[in-house]
């Protein structure tokens, strides 16, 4: 595991208080940033994202397909957990608590875009940070494979109808335009581009050859996440510093929510007697977030200075330490399950 990898919880640390303090020292240049937009695409955002997220699809082997129906239990567990569980209770929960718990802390409008935020954020599965979960549990990284190649074909086709679906039923318009232009921009086009760059480099079945091409490509990828980073909470800064109480109550139920599905997939990975090397990725992935794709939909959608794109930042924050919190958990309970077959 690389430095970056092994310490990402630090990086990402430093770069959120770097950002914090570069957007209230430098106002102007962060504004004169999230003014460079064409369609309501943030030009800046979306090349920073193209670089996290292409190095990641270039390692998505889709010719790994064909093995799904030799062992299809891990692969149904991630997939119920991704799109019949999560999004529709990572809704209920922002329902509950700005709706409900919340709602006399936070006003109407703003609450709505929270729940957007959130909406956002569980209807996408975990593409980017997958290989780095999973190779910190030991899980099988063919089968990783698999599972990220399944969820991306199904997100090109799933990720509108149902984020669409969950902000309709939250009453919060829904531009489809910018919907489908953001599944395109960040989930269809860097699936394509990583597939024929790797049919490219692998037509000759040169894996060494592609392997390094990957290597290569890695840190990149980390190099992107925390420049993405470091412009969010600079985008966001003046409201993180005047405003730290929103922080919290947007943290309160993506905790919630994160540690209660992991809960729920632990549970059945066991109840279903899979091996660790599978069930520990697999409930990792059905936890964590694409957060790119979602910080990206959520700025097209309502700005970059948004209650949803503040909440989709949260959820960066959130993100990397219980996500590593999950895998010190996943570890001491290898015990749990069955042997790797």
């Amino acid at each position: 595991m690389s430095i970056f990898e092994r310490y990402l919880s630090l990086w990402v640390g430093l770069c959120i208080i770097a950002g914090v303090i570069f957007g209230n020292l430098l106002p102007g240049l962060f504004i004169t940033i999230a003014d460079l937009e064409l369609a309501h695409v943030n030009l800046v955002v979306a090349v920073l994202i193209w670089i996290m997220i292409y190095p990641m699809m270039v390692q998505i082997d889709f010719s790994a397909i064909k093995d799904v129906g030799k062992r299809p239990r891990g692969l149904m567990l991630t997939l119920t957990i991704n799109w019949l569980i999560k999004p529709f209770s990572m809704a209920a929960l922002g329902w509950l608590f700005f709706r409900v718990i919340f709602v006399d802390l936070v006003d109407p409008q703003t609450a709505n875009e929270y729940i957007a935020g959130m909406i956002l954020l569980g209807v996408a599965p975990c593409t980017a940070m997958v290989f780095v979960w999973s190779h910190m549990v030991k899980g099988d990284p063919n089968y990783t494979l698999v599972q990220v190649s399944v969820n991306d074909l199904i997100m090109i086709f799933a990720f509108a109808p149902i984020a669409a679906f969950l902000l309709g039923i939250s009453d919060i318009a829904v531009p489809w335009e910018t919907l489908l232009y953001s599944v395109i921009l960040y989930v269809l086009l860097p699936l394509i581009a990583g597939y024929f760059t790797r049919r490219k480099l692998d037509k000759k079945n040169d894996h060494e050859h592609l392997n390094r091409f990957i290597q290569r490509l890695k840190p990149w990828s980390m190099i992107g996440l925390l420049a993405t980073v470091v412009l969010l909470f600079g985008f966001q800064a003046e409201t993180i510093i005047n405003q730290p109480l929103a922080i919290i109550l947007i943290a309160i139920p993506l905790l919630l929510q994160t540690y209660g599905i992991f809960a729920i997939a632990y549970g059945a990975a066991r109840a279903m007697k899979l091996p660790h090397d599978i069930a520990a990725p697999a409930c990792l992935i059905g936890t964590s977030n694409f957060f790119e794709l979602a910080v990206a939909v959520a700025i097209s959608l309502f700005g970059l200075h948004s209650g949803a794109a503040l909440a989709t930042v949260v959820g960066v924050l959130v993100e990397v330490p219980v996500m590593l919190s999950l895998v010190a958990i996943a570890n001491r309970t290898r015990h749990w399950f069955t042997p790797p077959q």
